[in-house]
């Protein structure tokens, strides 16, 4: 099985700690490739920055030729899940749903710590549109820029540890999300702080996607997620205006 894992900004660092996630998450026999953008944000911290990494994913996407199972959609709250779905013939996983789904079987509400409190209103707005708020407990953000989670790893840690206490000690979460794609390894070091399951939304996703590849899934053709109309369509760079690869 082979799983595509898109990093939703240009950070070749942190697609390589996503990647590293996704390994550690992956059964026996699964293959983990990572892919970047080749153009967007470095970071993706606002709705500007999520529309242009919609496209800077599909476009991706479309460059990789080589066969793939399932694509996992590296971004906590970012657009672009509903256009690879259109558009891939395989399943389409994006960590925000994987993570709250996840959480749902470990406790009976769950709260996310993620990076900036502006990314808060699209993360709120993602489980919103996927029926997954009415056992949020609440979205709680460290103040920590995308970016500084490479930079002081060990500073931007004692920030979401602090952020997924008061989620759980004020707003009652029984389980903690990680809200942004580059706290991917984290999870195991806050819940010793905390004694709460913490879920990394990589390795859900990856979990998740390797699911419906062995149930033999894949995403509705009926309605919302039906093929695009036929016509011509230019991406920035010339790319392929269509999903390339034997998964696809």
């Amino acid at each position: 099985m082979r799983l595509l894992v898109v990093n939703v900004n240009t950070s070749e660092a942190m697609t390589a700690e996503i990647a590293q996630a996704a390994r550690a998450a992956a059964s026996p026999g699964t293959e983990i490739v990572p892919l970047t953008p080749d153009f967007g944000p470095a970071s993706v911290e606002g709705n500007y920055e999520s529309h242009l990494a919609a496209v800077a994913v599909c476009q991706r996407v479309a460059r990789h030729t080589d066969p793939y199972d399932a694509v996992i959609l590296a971004g906590f709250g970012d657009h672009g899940r509903e256009a690879l779905q259109e558009v891939c013939r395989v399943p389409v996983v994006d960590i925000t749903e994987a993570s709250a789904m996840t959480a749902m079987l470990l406790g009976h509400s769950y709260g996310v710590v993620t990076t900036l409190d502006r990314t808060v209103p699209l993360i709120r707005d993602r489980l919103l549109t996927a029926g997954l708020t009415a056992r949020c407990a609440g979205i709680r953000a460290a103040d920590v820029p995308v970016l500084e989670l490479e930079s002081d790893p060990g500073s931007s840690l004692d920030q979401i540890v602090e952020q997924a206490r008061l989620l759980v000690e004020v707003d009652r979460a029984e389980v903690i999300c990680l809200g942004c794609g580059g706290m991917a390894g984290l999870s195991e070091r806050i819940a010793a702080e905390l004694s709460v399951p913490v879920v990394d939304g990589v390795a859900a996703a990856v979990t998740h996607a390797e699911s419906l590849v062995r149930l033999g899934l894949t995403t509705s053709r009926v309605r919302t997620y039906a093929r695009p109309l036929p016509k011509p369509v230019t991406f920035p760079s010339g790319a392929p205006a269509t999903i390339g690869g034997a998964g696809a």
